[in-house]
């Protein structure tokens, strides 16, 4: 059988794969690579930088093409027979790195090179290699006994395979779960637009009426604008109880089972906690650090978050007489109180945002910003109809990166939004070899009657992944494991959020900020309003965010062994930034992905400690201008191009002149003044 997979390919042939190709790609790519670690192993030259430490980093590079496309596609585009594949090639993935990691005659010949690491002239990125493919065998097992090298391996195929289910649950949740109306008076409130998209998924089931779901440009409208109490209290239970119903596809037990494998395989390395372990190589380096980072925001944000929310839940009663306000209640309320103050509607924002013309402005920045040029191109073999692609160039009209983008759910995608590579850049045989970058989002899709017109929120998410994006296309590293966005991950938000800040611009909502139907640019007095609410309930905004941050570091941070009940646990984790009366029938983390699927594992604290990078990083733009080429270009040449080659507080003091200060961050929040 002839496997485009195994074929050499510049693009995915996506059109050519089968789900019968993986798992054949998978076991060829895998024998491929331990055949060329074999040969790094058994080399009888004497170990040096280039025969082991360069051979290990380019090696596996065919079974990184092929596991980025399969996992990739089982995220974007999945269906049950990927689910299956991806159970069977998840162990031989995790058994594969283990033999690399724990194989003794290759950390030798690693441990030879990096002893020697004093007298070899490297230059910042060889080093920063060095370093970091000894830490990975050395944080990985490479220095323990066989006992315990045989239960790290154990630990590692069970927690594949649990990360894995974990995130097959909530899919099959989200997509379980429908609410089906037939009485046109349930959706009072709901805009046109979230009513005609409701009725045309009903019509695309074979339904009369409207059909809501858990996906996001479903479940926000319906959440911010239907009148019915009732149904928002169904929906939000539905939503908030993904993985803990006690069925087929509750979480509860992989939720217990991920952390206290966690905990293990942290103490087999010889860790306090697995934050302990994680966060080594992490800029806030301790789960002290974490803490005390987090209390300090929490001290300034939770007294703001006591006003807001009762000024909201007096809000509420004056209008509607609701006595006892609940998390169901917050978006519905929280939008109309928004209105009253701000005279600002989501609704008649979403004119001036056509997905199209937002795309548009977003590589209108970049080309201000980075000078880049983006060309739609349609012969381009992609995994959906709805995909788009593009070709990226300076503008000497070199080519920098491949962009595929993906905006719409479907039943095969995974809610959320992300950026990812399907080909890293890196520098090999005198080229440069310039990245495939990815960003999938899941926003509001167009209608018989009406384009896709995004909401501000979702502006400001295209911005971020795209952020995340800008930073994989702008590599300009030496080698795959250090480029685009393989830093640490509590600097990996900073260009994705910086990047928001820019949707809050007059000057920039200006390049793309016009009506559907008319072409009129977005008026002053409505950016005014933007900016304006840019705080509203910010308080409440950091309390969630900080609430996210404490339960991740209350199942990483402490022993979790004692551990039996799930929500118990969580609830106490919320104990300090409740606001709403608990929900019973919910519970977070059986459906928070980021930590118990994704990468964010003793990380969620992340998105705050961007923040304060960004809100500093941005100030230094302001005073200067949004579209200061000279800072642009620093920021381009010391962040965006150096990956993870150095210290990422070193590459931030070079572009910045000096250390992040959270004072920019508390003041663009309002939080000086309202604590």
């Amino acid at each position: 059988m002839q496997n485009p997979l195994l074929e050499s390919f510049d693009l995915a042939p996506f059109s050519k794969i089968r789900n019968e190709h993986f798992k054949p790609a998978f076991l060829q790519a895998i024998a491929e690579a331990r055949a060329e670690i074999a040969a790094i192993t058994n080399s009888k030259e004497p170990a040096n930088f280039e025969n082991t430490i360069e051979a290990l980093e380019f090696s596996g590079q065919q079974l990184d093409r092929v596991s980025s496309v399969f996992f990739n596609l089982n995220s974007a585009e999945t269906n049950d027979e990927m689910q299956k594949i991806a159970q069977e090639v998840s162990p031989l993935l995790s058994e594969f790195s283990n033999d690399i990691t724990l194989n003794e005659d290759l950390f030798l010949r690693i441990k030879t090179v990096y002893g020697q690491r004093e007298k070899l002239d490297l230059n910042t990125e060889q080093q920063t290699l060095l370093e970091k493919k000894y830490k990975s065998f050395s944080r990985n097992g490479a220095n323990l006994d066989e006992d315990s090298k045989k239960r790290l391996r154990e630990i590692d195929t069970e927690l594949a395979k649990l990360k894995l289910k974990f995130g097959e649950n909530v899919l099959a949740e989200t997509n379980n779960y429908e609410l089906h109306l037939t009485d046109e008076q349930e959706l009072e409130g709901l805009p046109d637009g979230a009513k005609e998209a409701a009725a045309q998924l009903a019509k695309s089931k074979n339904k009369q009426g409207w059909i809501i779901t858990l996906d996001y440009p479903s479940y926000i409208p319906f959440m911010k604008y239907a009148k019915n109490r009732d149904l928002r209290k169904e929906l939000s239970l539905a939503f908030g109880s993904k993985g803990f119903k006690g069925n087929e596809f509750d979480n509860q037990e992989q939720v217990l089972e991920i952390a206290k494998l966690r905990y293990e395989r942290a103490n087999l390395l010889g860790y306090d906690t697995h934050a302990h372990f994680v966060l080594e190589e992490r800029m806030a380096e301790t789960p002290e650090k974490v803490h005390k980072f987090l209390g300090e925001l929490l001290e300034k944000a939770k007294p703001a978050a006591d006003r807001e929310f009762k000024q909201m839940a007096d809000f509420a009663k004056d209008l509607d007489g609701i006595t006892k306000f609940q998390k169901w209640d917050s978006a519905y309320y929280g939008e109309k109180l928004k209105q009253r103050l701000f005279s600002l509607d989501d609704e008649k924002l979403k004119p001036y945002f056509k997905l199209e013309n937002v795309i548009e402005g977003v590589f209108k920045v970049a080309e201000k910003l980075f000078d880049l040029t983006f060309k739609e191109v349609f012969d381009v073999d992609t995994y959906h109809k709805d995909v788009k692609t593009y070709q990226v160039h300076d503008f000497n009209k070199n080519p920098v990166a491949f962009f595929y983008a993906d905006f719409h759910p479907r039943k095969g995608k995974r809610g959320g939004a992300w950026m990812t590579s399907f080909k890293p850049q890196y520098h090999k045989d005198g080229k440069n070899v310039r990245p495939h970058i990815a960003n999938v989002c899941n926003f509001t899709p167009s209608t018989d009657t009406k384009p896709s017109l995004l909401t501000f929120n979702e502006v400001t998410t295209l911005f971020h992944e795209f952020g995340h994006a800008l930073h994989g296309m702008l590599a300009n590293t030496s080698y795959p494991s250090l480029s685009g966005t393989s830093v640490y991950w509590d600097f990996v938000e900073l260009p994705s959020q910086i990047l928001e800040n820019w949707c809050y611009e007059k000057e920039a909502l200006e390049l793309f900020a016009k009506h559907y139907e008319t072409g009129e640019t977005i008026p002053m007095e409505l950016i005014d309003k933007i900016k304006a609410s840019a705080t509203f309930q910010e308080g409440m905004q950091t309390l969630r965010q900080l609430s996210f941050g404490l339960l991740d570091m209350s199942w990483h941070g402490l022993d979790p062994t004692q551990i039996t009940d799930v929500k118990k646990h969580e609830s106490k984790a919320f104990e300090g930034t409740m606001l709403y009366p608990d929900t019973p029938e919910t519970c977070m983390s059986t459906a928070f992905a980021h930590i118990f699927q994704g990468g964010y594992s003793s990380g969620y604290y992340s998105y705050k400690w961007a923040e304060v990078l960004d809100a500093d990083a941005f100030a230094y733009f302001k005073e200067n201008g949004i579209f200061n080429k000279e800072i642009a270009n620093k920021f381009k040449e010391h962040v965006l191009s150096k990956g993870g080659t150095e210290n990422p507080m070193e590459l931030y003091k070079r572009f910045r002149g000096s250390a992040p200060n959270i004072k920019a961050l508390l003041e663009r929040s309002g939080l000086l003044q309202a604590s």
